[in-house]
């Protein structure tokens, strides 16, 4: 985002960072949305307006912070109420964490961190102990893991290394839920109030004039390694110095450039 998007220095600070001791420091998910992302032009093109693509997007993004509450607090061996929005994919995650050695620690959870030599901050899902490897578990919505996520979960390890020198790895949690029609194998997946339908991976034609069968909707768990973020680290400075040329009239107005 441009400078030209901000109204003043006030509102550029908050939508950008986060004070800690004292200081300022740009969000590690606001860095990385500098990359070019061609399937959000994609989406804002098929919804047909930018009024009704950010209704789409903010409505998602609740429900995702919905998504996010709850499962952590399920992490942490909790029992909270889950609403029915949400249910099948709670009820997936249960079933998973049953089925998969995973530890966490309240204390680790909604972790505010910041990098003070190279100059971000972010807030970690949590760390996590899992099959015996300790590393940075990040929770998303998303309807598949996308090697973006690599650069926001480099940045967090780096950040982390000084106080947890035995972290190893990192890991996307995905949550989701969708229906499947029983006849032609299409997905059906709805995010922020709009649907959306996918063909079978099978190569199966859809079902004519759109007459699917569903199933019930049914939560959808997969998790993702990634232990090797040095290289992705570097991305990420590029992306961050990106960042720093396009708002690099505020980042002089409040001191954080010279």
């Amino acid at each position: 985002m441009s400078s030209g998007f901000y109204s003043d220095i006030e509102t550029f600070k908050q939508s950008s960072g986060y004070e800690i001791d004292g200081g300022w420091y740009p969000r590690v998910t606001k860095i990385v949305e500098i990359k070019a992302k061609p399937g959000l032009a994609n989406f804002y093109r098929s919804v047909g307006s930018y009024d009704a693509a950010r209704g789409i997007t903010e409505n998602a993004a609740k429900e995702g912070t919905l998504v996010h509450e709850v499962a952590e607090k399920i992490l942490i061996g909790e029992h909270p109420a889950i609403p029915v929005e949400i249910q099948p994919a709670m009820t997936a995650l249960s079933s998973f964490l049953e089925h998969n050695d995973i530890r966490v620690d309240k204390e680790f959870v909604e972790r505010r961190i910041f990098h003070p030599e190279h100059r971000y901050a972010g807030t970690i899902d949590t760390l996590a102990l899992i099959d015996g490897k300790f590393g940075v578990l990040d929770i998303k919505t998303s309807q598949a893991i996308y090697r973006d996520y690599n650069l926001q979960t480099s940045a967090y390890i780096e950040a982390l290394l000084e106080e947890f020198p035995t972290l190893e790895t990192r890991w996307i949690l995905r949550i989701d839920q969708t229906r499947d029609c029983q006849r032609c194998g299409s997905v059906s997946r709805t995010k922020g109030g709009r649907e959306t339908v996918k063909k079978s991976k099978t190569g199966a034609a859809p079902c004519i004039n759109a007459d699917h069968d569903w199933t019930e909707v049914k939560g959808r768990i997969e998790m993702q390694e990634s232990p090797y973020w040095q290289h992705d680290f570097q991305a990420f400075l590029g992306a961050k110095k990106l960042w720093e040329w396009e708002n690099e009239y505020w980042l002089r107005k409040i001191g954080y450039l010279e």
